[in-house]
Protein backbone atom coordinates (compact mmCIF):
# COMPACT_ATOMS: atom_id res chain seq x y z
CA UNK A 1 0.00 0.00 0.00
CA UNK A 2 0.99 3.57 -1.05
CA UNK A 3 2.81 5.24 2.45
CA UNK A 4 2.14 8.85 2.77
CA UNK A 5 4.39 11.32 4.47
CA UNK A 6 3.67 15.10 5.25
CA UNK A 7 6.96 17.48 6.16
CA UNK A 8 6.95 20.84 7.96
CA UNK A 9 9.71 23.22 6.34
CA UNK A 10 9.90 20.96 3.68
CA UNK A 11 11.03 23.84 0.84
CA UNK A 12 14.65 24.18 2.10
CA UNK A 13 17.17 22.66 3.76
CA UNK A 14 16.81 19.45 5.69
CA UNK A 15 13.32 19.31 5.02
CA UNK A 16 13.72 19.35 1.50
CA UNK A 17 16.38 16.42 1.60
CA UNK A 18 13.98 14.41 3.69
CA UNK A 19 11.40 15.49 0.51
CA UNK A 20 13.45 13.79 -1.67
CA UNK A 21 15.14 11.09 0.38
CA UNK A 22 11.23 9.98 1.15
CA UNK A 23 9.74 10.47 -2.24
CA UNK A 24 13.28 8.66 -3.66
CA UNK A 25 11.79 5.36 -1.62
CA UNK A 26 8.54 5.61 -2.91
CA UNK A 27 6.78 7.37 -0.32
CA UNK A 28 4.03 9.91 -1.86
CA UNK A 29 5.31 13.30 0.66
CA UNK A 30 3.19 15.78 1.25
CA UNK A 31 5.13 19.16 1.52
CA UNK A 32 4.51 21.85 3.79
CA UNK A 33 5.84 25.31 3.78
CA UNK A 34 4.84 29.13 3.50
CA UNK A 35 6.55 29.89 0.12
CA UNK A 36 4.33 28.17 -2.78
CA UNK A 37 6.95 28.91 -5.66
CA UNK A 38 10.08 27.28 -3.56
CA UNK A 39 7.19 23.86 -2.93
CA UNK A 40 6.40 24.01 -6.70
CA UNK A 41 9.75 23.50 -7.73
CA UNK A 42 10.81 21.18 -5.25
CA UNK A 43 7.34 19.25 -6.45
CA UNK A 44 8.76 19.46 -10.11
CA UNK A 45 11.76 18.26 -9.32
CA UNK A 46 10.07 15.31 -7.69
CA UNK A 47 7.87 14.16 -9.97
CA UNK A 48 10.42 14.38 -12.68
CA UNK A 49 12.58 12.01 -11.35
CA UNK A 50 9.58 9.47 -10.75
CA UNK A 51 8.17 10.36 -7.44
CA UNK A 52 4.61 11.43 -6.27
CA UNK A 53 4.40 14.76 -4.19
CA UNK A 54 1.70 17.02 -3.46
CA UNK A 55 1.84 20.25 -1.01
CA UNK A 56 0.17 22.83 1.05
CA UNK A 57 1.34 26.11 1.64
CA UNK A 58 0.74 27.49 4.95
CA UNK A 59 1.82 28.93 7.96
CA UNK A 60 1.81 25.73 11.03
CA UNK A 61 1.57 28.12 13.68
CA UNK A 62 -2.14 29.05 12.53
CA UNK A 63 -4.85 26.65 13.89
CA UNK A 64 -7.31 28.04 11.21
CA UNK A 65 -4.69 27.30 8.31
CA UNK A 66 -3.90 23.91 9.81
CA UNK A 67 -6.48 22.08 10.54
CA UNK A 68 -8.45 22.39 6.92
CA UNK A 69 -5.67 21.25 5.41
CA UNK A 70 -4.80 18.36 7.46
CA UNK A 71 -8.65 17.74 6.45
CA UNK A 72 -8.31 17.94 2.60
CA UNK A 73 -5.26 15.78 3.27
CA UNK A 74 -7.09 12.71 5.08
CA UNK A 75 -9.85 13.50 2.30
CA UNK A 76 -7.69 13.07 -0.46
CA UNK A 77 -5.09 10.42 0.85
CA UNK A 78 -7.23 8.81 3.25
CA UNK A 79 -4.41 7.83 5.57
CA UNK A 80 -1.58 9.76 6.47
CA UNK A 81 1.56 7.24 7.25
CA UNK A 82 4.37 9.72 8.87
CA UNK A 83 4.42 13.09 9.78
CA UNK A 84 7.69 14.75 10.21
CA UNK A 85 7.84 18.20 12.23
CA UNK A 86 11.00 19.62 10.79
CA UNK A 87 10.01 23.52 10.28
CA UNK A 88 11.92 25.73 12.81
CA UNK A 89 12.99 29.50 13.90
CA UNK A 90 15.54 30.59 15.76
CA UNK A 91 17.76 33.87 16.32
CA UNK A 92 20.86 34.43 18.90
CA UNK A 93 21.32 37.67 21.02
CA UNK A 94 22.09 38.73 24.72
CA UNK A 95 18.91 37.86 27.10
CA UNK A 96 17.98 41.35 27.38
CA UNK A 97 17.90 42.53 23.72
CA UNK A 98 14.91 39.46 22.88
CA UNK A 99 11.75 41.65 21.97
CA UNK A 100 8.34 39.76 22.87
CA UNK A 101 7.54 39.70 19.15
CA UNK A 102 10.77 37.88 18.66
CA UNK A 103 9.97 35.55 21.39
CA UNK A 104 6.89 34.83 20.39
CA UNK A 105 7.61 33.46 16.24
CA UNK A 106 9.88 31.35 17.85
CA UNK A 107 7.87 29.99 20.23
CA UNK A 108 5.13 30.03 17.53
CA UNK A 109 6.74 27.76 15.08
CA UNK A 110 8.88 25.87 17.23
CA UNK A 111 6.26 24.78 19.58
CA UNK A 112 2.61 25.62 18.67
CA UNK A 113 3.67 24.81 14.88
CA UNK A 114 4.95 21.47 16.24
CA UNK A 115 1.35 20.94 18.57
CA UNK A 116 -1.07 21.64 15.58
CA UNK A 117 0.45 19.70 13.13
CA UNK A 118 0.68 16.64 15.33
CA UNK A 119 -2.38 16.93 17.38
CA UNK A 120 -4.67 17.11 13.95
CA UNK A 121 -3.10 14.00 12.86
CA UNK A 122 -2.71 11.60 16.73
CA UNK A 123 -6.87 11.24 16.57
CA UNK A 124 -6.03 10.04 12.68
CA UNK A 125 -3.03 7.77 13.60
CA UNK A 126 -4.79 6.17 16.59
CA UNK A 127 -8.01 5.20 14.59
CA UNK A 128 -5.32 3.30 12.37
CA UNK A 129 -3.42 1.85 15.45
CA UNK A 130 -0.42 2.77 13.85
CA UNK A 131 1.51 5.76 12.46
CA UNK A 132 4.86 7.51 13.08
CA UNK A 133 5.81 10.86 14.23
CA UNK A 134 9.48 12.57 13.82
CA UNK A 135 10.31 15.73 14.95
CA UNK A 136 13.55 17.37 13.44
CA UNK A 137 14.48 18.89 17.16
CA UNK A 138 18.17 20.20 18.18
CA UNK A 139 21.07 19.07 19.82
CA UNK A 140 20.21 22.16 22.07
CA UNK A 141 17.35 20.57 23.30
CA UNK A 142 19.39 19.16 25.82
CA UNK A 143 22.37 21.60 26.50
CA UNK A 144 22.14 25.55 26.53
CA UNK A 145 24.73 28.28 25.09
CA UNK A 146 25.03 32.27 25.48
CA UNK A 147 23.03 34.49 23.74
CA UNK A 148 20.73 31.17 23.08
CA UNK A 149 17.92 31.34 25.39
CA UNK A 150 14.88 31.51 23.96
CA UNK A 151 16.07 29.41 21.20
CA UNK A 152 17.09 26.67 23.48
CA UNK A 153 14.23 27.19 25.86
CA UNK A 154 11.53 25.97 22.45
CA UNK A 155 14.12 23.25 21.88
CA UNK A 156 13.69 21.79 25.13
CA UNK A 157 9.95 22.36 24.88
CA UNK A 158 9.09 21.12 21.77
CA UNK A 159 11.43 17.68 23.26
CA UNK A 160 9.63 17.54 25.98
CA UNK A 161 6.15 17.94 24.55
CA UNK A 162 7.44 14.76 22.11
CA UNK A 163 8.49 12.79 24.76
CA UNK A 164 5.65 13.03 26.36
CA UNK A 165 3.23 12.18 23.97
CA UNK A 166 5.54 9.59 23.06
CA UNK A 167 4.47 7.62 26.37
CA UNK A 168 0.51 8.42 26.22
CA UNK A 169 0.49 7.23 22.35
CA UNK A 170 2.62 3.98 21.99
CA UNK A 171 -0.15 1.72 23.40
CA UNK A 172 -1.99 2.92 20.55
CA UNK A 173 0.54 1.55 18.02
CA UNK A 174 2.29 4.49 17.22
CA UNK A 175 6.20 5.39 17.68
CA UNK A 176 7.60 8.86 18.68
CA UNK A 177 11.25 9.63 17.41
CA UNK A 178 13.18 12.29 18.40
CA UNK A 179 16.10 13.16 15.89
CA UNK A 180 18.95 16.09 17.33
CA UNK A 181 21.15 17.13 15.22
CA UNK A 182 24.04 19.62 15.53
CA UNK A 183 25.56 22.43 13.13
CA UNK A 184 23.75 21.63 9.82
CA UNK A 185 24.88 23.81 7.04
CA UNK A 186 21.77 25.66 5.80
CA UNK A 187 19.88 28.68 5.55
CA UNK A 188 19.20 28.88 9.23
CA UNK A 189 19.44 31.83 10.64
CA UNK A 190 20.55 33.38 7.42
CA UNK A 191 23.84 30.93 7.17
CA UNK A 192 24.56 30.38 3.85
CA UNK A 193 25.27 26.87 2.48
CA UNK A 194 28.47 26.11 1.19
CA UNK A 195 30.90 28.79 2.65
CA UNK A 196 33.94 27.30 4.09
CA UNK A 197 33.37 27.79 7.64
CA UNK A 198 30.72 25.54 7.31
CA UNK A 199 32.25 22.95 5.37
CA UNK A 200 32.66 20.27 7.60
CA UNK A 201 29.17 20.72 9.45
CA UNK A 202 26.61 17.93 8.70
CA UNK A 203 24.43 18.22 5.22
CA UNK A 204 20.91 18.18 5.11
CA UNK A 205 20.86 15.02 3.26
CA UNK A 206 22.95 13.39 6.57
CA UNK A 207 19.71 14.06 8.83
CA UNK A 208 17.42 13.35 5.79
CA UNK A 209 19.27 9.62 5.98
CA UNK A 210 18.81 9.95 9.78
CA UNK A 211 14.94 10.17 9.08
CA UNK A 212 15.57 7.13 6.98
CA UNK A 213 17.00 4.90 9.16
CA UNK A 214 13.99 5.66 11.85
CA UNK A 215 11.30 5.34 9.72
CA UNK A 216 12.65 2.35 8.21
CA UNK A 217 13.27 0.46 11.79
CA UNK A 218 11.41 -3.14 11.83
CA UNK A 219 7.78 -2.93 13.14
CA UNK A 220 8.25 -3.86 16.92
CA UNK A 221 11.40 -1.19 16.95
CA UNK A 222 11.09 2.65 17.94
CA UNK A 223 13.89 4.94 17.71
CA UNK A 224 13.20 7.04 20.65
CA UNK A 225 15.91 9.47 20.60
CA UNK A 226 18.86 9.69 17.60
CA UNK A 227 21.83 12.41 18.11
CA UNK A 228 24.28 13.51 15.38
CA UNK A 229 26.71 15.72 15.34
CA UNK A 230 29.45 16.61 12.87
CA UNK A 231 33.01 15.24 14.19
CA UNK A 232 34.46 19.16 14.39
CA UNK A 233 32.16 20.34 16.62
CA UNK A 234 32.41 21.03 20.56
CA UNK A 235 29.13 20.29 22.31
Amino acid sequence: MQKNAIITGASRGIGRAVALELAQQGIQVILIARNSQELTELQTQIEQAGGKADFYALDIAQASEVQPAIEQMLSKYSQVDYLINNAGVGSFQEFEAFEEAELDRILNVNIKGTFLLTKALVKHMKTRQQGHIVTIASDVSKRTFPNGSVYCASKYAQDALMSALRKEVRSAGIKVSTIYPGLVDTHFNGNKPGEDDNKNWLKPEDIAQSVSYVLNAPAHVVVDELMIHPLEQEY
